[in-house]
């Protein structure tokens, strides 16, 4: 079923305004996005804003280590490696699918994020979702990797801010 639903959302985007808006999306959540959203909170916040970047950046960091440990040690292939029907509509990053890199630091930095600043949910909720849906729009990913990847980058975010609060308290 869920390689039906990866054939489905890849046909989806091939449809060039389609394909052009899940790329720029993907694009952005490589991490330009986030750079820019913590370059912006320090500027607008000053210090409360270098802690909330500096939070994020180190979830990141592990976030970043976490998924490739778990991509080479799943190697699980891409969705285009494993059907010759499904197009990788922009190149991968790296060789292997579980977990989805993009969206696990998406919903991390989300997460950190808006525990600092709730407002920013109108923007980055969205940014999330559709950095996520490009994954296996664009043909990198299987939903089941973009959802692993949202449950553990909310489990890695929502532990980040316990840690930070219980050093907060000591």
């Amino acid at each position: 079923m869920e390689h039906g639903w990866c054939l489905l959302a890849n046909r989806w985007g091939t449809r060039a305004s389609v394909r052009r808006a899940f790329a720029t999306v993907s694009r952005l959540g490589d991490g330009v996005f986030w750079y820019l959203l913590m370059a912006a909170i320090v500027l607008a916040d000053g210090i409360e804003g270098l802690q909330a970047s500096l939070h994020m950046a180190l979830t990141g960091a592990t976030a970043l280590m976490l998924y490739r440990h778990l991509k080479r040690w799943t190697r699980r292939p891409r969705p285009f490696a494993a059907d010759v029907r499904i197009r990788a509509l922009v190149a991968p990053l790296d060789e292997f699918s579980f977990p989805s890199g993009h969206t696990l630091h998406a919903v991390s930095f989300t997460v950190v994020a808006l525990a600092y600043y709730p407002l920013l949910a109108p923007l980055l909720v969205p940014f999330a979702v559709a950095v996520a849906a490009s994954r296996v729009v664009l043909g990198l990913h299987y939903p089941s990797d973009v959802l692993a990847a949202t449950a553990i980058g909310g489990a890695l975010a929502s532990g980040s801010l316990w840690i930070g609060s219980a050093l907060a308290l000591a």
